[in-house]
């Protein structure tokens, strides 16, 4: 199918992205610019403690505050039938807390006034009574038979803290192979603690709320990622029809999985204007973001391989436990509740694979979602390979060789990996090799064995990582057993001039301009001829949003596949006014010509005019066609990072020299915009590795609940990112791309780490845990007696 692609008619070809005319002049529209006649305003009332009892809740203070309108509780909710919502994971979320408060910054109460200052005055009046319980947030303490009961509302179906046990792959046979490393082989073994952390999108999340009585309809302008499933969810916890129910979702400043959930601000926003009559907004500030809503990570893992004494690896055995907060609201599909960790046999031809994943609750904000990554991706991406570069060290081999050795080869695609997802296409030798040309690692390898001979300390880390993404893939495929389409509506006016209407949402992917690229590649026009709208629940195709890098894979399926469902009608018509049979007719970019007659033909736009003047009495008159795509499989990007790393003695300081990234995405659409995802994906893979840690006290206090304590790294502290890439299109997809703006996230941390750990490696340092903060570093440094004086 990839063949059928066109590169001088919009794809593989740089494009200057056209939504950035209105970003680069502040022109876009955000939530937060939604103004209404008579609009009020909300604030909530959260929760100082981690755990505690609620006695009492007096808002009486808060009514005599000039402006306040409405106080909120969980309990008027409840006797509406509104004081619970479902998650993501089938869950139930309490919206505002009626008898209990299960984590700090918890939703307490809802105070709507008639400005921001007065909701803000009136939730400091709020008067609430608590009595603090045992704080758990230690996962491993919530285990404990003594720890206390954190979800009583699920006692009778979950009598523990523990959430679910997970396991896949062929336990008995993974575990006779270890027996037979144990004998005549290798085993190697490590402990791996991944943060929580935060996407921390620089828009906080919010909403506009507008119920209309006399109509009936309510309208909600929402930070979104996925404005359908957000309109189904709404309907399905206010009870309103669906087709009454209006979501917009404007321009996004960013997501990275945060603004995917229902959050109780929102609900809270539409019962208010439900109650009030008039429109509600609601906007969240930054300490509000990072404490409350959606966080990612945060896996405490066990792994061990097994492989022969050369390092042929052999078996992977992981054990997890995930820490999911107060409620289980963890992106991820029924079916496999631990999302898409399943990847994490990586790029390495593994015979046999056993893991298994404990979710338990604590006394922290719920969550569990993606940090621009594909669902547990980054995690399983980062523990096979700092678990191949533990193998190569203890085993004294080099990392790249012992990587190159345990590839799956090219000729094995589609390969069936040993936990039963089949990767489509793939050449990871070709990225590594040409990555290890373009850093000279040959010349790198001999300057650090140099430096080391000075007392110098100089790392060098790889990354070789399988993403797997999509959010698919429907109901074809043998585990994930659901649906997961995406759609595209293709409409052609009558001067050949094109509106697209897709199911997804951006966030900043430039989805107005690639999407316009692949229908001009289909039908040979100008990207300038097309416009791409999204966002708007009343016009676009119902869509399951975009996250997990799927708007390419599925979305960019369905519109490619759209535009060709239009160029088979332009077919017929041009058939029908060139008098010939459609089997006489061929194609070039933007026209149909009568074969052996190219000077015999019509272009796109002459067809397009003829749809809607002179169309054949046999068809309906107009050009245009919707396509929804269920894919057959998930797509799988991969790639090979090297950094390089020089960590001052004095310091701890960890100086990042050089970072090659080489990524492979199938076919490219835009290399520009693949360029500028791939920088952007890199800083947030930097960030976990270096800065970021959502930390908590023992009493559950969050003690990065701001910029100044949750570090995220800027211009200042980013290298100059290295980019190059291979292309291996995916068989399966339409036009061969797979996906890209997640991969960059998930294999640059554990690059990072690997090299410093490589620079200490010398010295018997096995392993460090993100954040590589230079406290940490130098603290082991002095241990092993590497400071400088």
């Amino acid at each position: 199918m990839a063949s059928e692609i066109h590169a001088h008619h919009g794809l593989g070809e740089p494009y200057k992205r056209k939504e950035d005319a209105r970003f680069i002049r502040g022109q876009g529209t955000y939530v937060d610019d939604v103004q209404l006649p008579g609009m009020l305003y909300g604030d909530i009332v959260r929760s100082p403690y981690a755990h505690a009892l609620i006695r009492n809740i007096d808002s009486s203070e808060a009514m005599k505050v000039p402006g306040v309108v409405a106080v909120i509780t969980g309990k008027d909710l409840e006797a509406a039938g509104l004081a619970w919502m479902p998650t993501l994971s089938a869950d139930m979320e309490a919206v505002l807390a009626v008898d209990r408060v299960l984590y700090q910054m918890q939703e307490v109460a809802f105070v709507v006034a008639t400005s921001r200052y007065a909701a803000a005055d009136g939730v400091a009046a709020v008067d609430v009574d608590y009595e603090p319980l045992p704080v758990v947030v230690d996962p491993k303490k919530a285990l404990d038979p003594e720890a206390p009961l954190l979800r009583p509302d699920k006692k009778e179906k979950q009598p523990t803290n523990q959430i679910y046990h997970w396991e896949t792959g062929d336990e008995d046979a993974t575990n006779a192979a270890f027996a037979e490393a144990e004998r005549n082989g290798v085993v190697i073994k490590q402990d791996l603690y991944i943060p929580r952390i935060h996407p921390a999108p620089i828009e906080t999340c919010g909403c506009v709320a507008n119920y209309h009585k006399a109509t009936g309809k309510l309208t909600v302008w929402l930070t979104s990622q996925a404005p359908h499933a957000h309109r189904t969810l709404f309907a399905m916890v206010a009870g309103l029809p669906e087709h009454r129910i209006r979501i917009i979702s404007p321009d996004v400043g960013g997501g990275f999985g945060n603004k995917v959930p229902i959050y109780p601000g929102y609900v809270c926003a539409v019962v208010a204007s439900v109650t009030t009559g008039k429109p509600v907004k609601w906007i969240e500030d930054r300490s509000e973001n990072i404490g409350s809503t959606g966080f990612a990570r945060d896996y405490h893992i066990h792994a061990e391989i097994a492989a022969d004494k050369d390092g042929m690896v052999n078996a992977l055995r992981v054990h997890t436990l995930a820490d999911h907060g107060a409620f289980d609201a963890a992106a991820q599909p029924t079916k496999f509740p631990a999302g898409l960790f399943h990847i994490c046999t990586g790029s390495y031809d593994f015979k046999h694979a056993f893991v298994d994943v404990d979710a338990v609750h604590t006394n922290k904000a719920p969550g569990g979602i993606a940090y621009r990554c594909s669902f547990r991706v980054t995690e399983a991406s980062y523990l096979i390979e700092r678990m191949m570069d533990t193998l190569a060290h203890d085993l004294g081999k080099d990392p790249a060789q012992l990587r190159l050795q345990n590839f799956i080869k090219p000729e094995a695609f589609p390969y069936r990996s040993a936990l039963n997802w089949t990767f489509d296409s793939g050449n990871y030798e070709g990225a590594l090799h040409l990555a290890m040309k373009n850093i000279d690692y040959e010349a790198l390898r001999q300057e650090q064995a140099e430096k080391r001979a000075r007392g110098e300390l100089m790392g060098i880390g790889i990354s070789t990582f399988t993403e797997i993404v999509g959010a698919g893939p429907g109901k074809h495929f043998d585990i994930a057993g659901i649906q997961m389409f995406d759609s595209c509506e293709v409409r052609v006016h009558p001067t050949g001039k094109v509106l697209a209407r897709i199911g997804v949402q951006t966030q900043g992917q430039g989805h107005e301009t690639t999407f316009a690229q692949i229908i001009a590649a289909e039908l040979g026009l100008s990207p300038d001829d097309v416009d791409v709208e999204h966002g708007d629940t009343d016009t676009a195709p119902y869509g399951l949003g975009t996250y997990a890098s799927r708007s390419t894979p599925v979305a960019g399926a369905a519109t490619a596949l759209a535009a060709r469902k239009v160029r088979e009608k332009a077919k017929k018509i041009a058939a029908y006014l060139l008098e010939v049979g459609e089997e006489d007719l061929e194609w070039e970019p933007g026209r149909f010509f009568v074969k052996g007659a190219p000077a015999k033909g019509k272009t796109i736009q002459d067809l397009a005019f003829a749809a809607y003047t002179n169309c054949p009495p046999y068809l309906e008159p107009g050009l245009e066609a919707v396509n929804y795509y269920d894919p057959p499989n998930l797509t799988y990007p991969f790639g090979a990072y090297i950094c390089v790393v020089d960590i001052d003695r004095g310091t701890g300081m960890v100086h990042i020299r050089r970072f090659m990234a080489v990524d492979d995405c199938g076919t490219v659409i835009n290399p520009m915009v693949v360029e500028g995802q791939i920088h952007g994906g890199l800083t947030q893979g930097l960030a976990p590795a270096m800065y970021e840690e959502l930390a908590y006290d023992a009493d559950g206090n969050i003690l990065a609940g701001n910029f100044q304590d949750y570090l995220i790294p800027t211009a200042m502290e980013t290298p100059l990112w290295e980019t190059d890439r291979t292309v291996t299109p995916s068989p399966h997809h339409p036009i061969g791309a797979k996906g890209v703006g997640e991969s960059p996230t998930v294999g640059a941390p554990q690059a990072i780490v690997n090299a410093v750990v490589d620079a200490l490696a010398h010295v018997g340092v096995r392993h460090i845990d993100m954040p590589l903060t230079p406290w940490k570093v130098w603290n082991i440094l002095k241990e092993k007696g590497l400071t400088s004086d």
